[in-house]
């Protein structure tokens, strides 16, 4: 049964800093791509990062380029998501996931609240 548990999300003034972390379970972390997504209050869910299995490969949104980190462990099948000088407008659910074509599934994690706000 895969698990993707959210952690580190908070509310952060402007210009501010959080670290978002990812642990996954229940399925071969090591070779699948993840994603970070999120969701803003009235807005559709959108692609935040990607990183590739290896960790070598990273996308961003044009939103956050600059601005967020991803990254991954994967002896400790975690990911994370760096993210600095933050704006209003990141206020959002962020949400884990990961899609595994090759068994069908597109598998989620519950989400972490990142409010920011002064």
């Amino acid at each position: 049964q895969v698990q993707l548990v959210e952690s580190g999300g908070g509310l952060v003034q402007p210009g501010g800093s959080l670290r978002l972390s990812c642990a996954a379970s229940g399925f071969t972390f090591r070779i699948y791509a993840m994603n970070w997504y999120r969701q803003g209050p009235g807005r559709e869910r959108e692609l935040v990062a990607f990183i590739s299995s290896n960790g070598v490969i990273k996308k961003y949104a044009d939103s956050v380029k600059g601005r967020f980190i991803i990254s991954r462990d994967n002896a400790k099948t975690t990911m994370y998501l760096q993210m600095n000088s933050l704006k209003p407008e990141d206020t959002a659910v962020y949400y884990c996931n990961v899609r595994r074509d090759d068994v069908g599934r597109n598998d989620w994690g519950q989400g972490t609240q990142v409010t920011v706000s002064s």
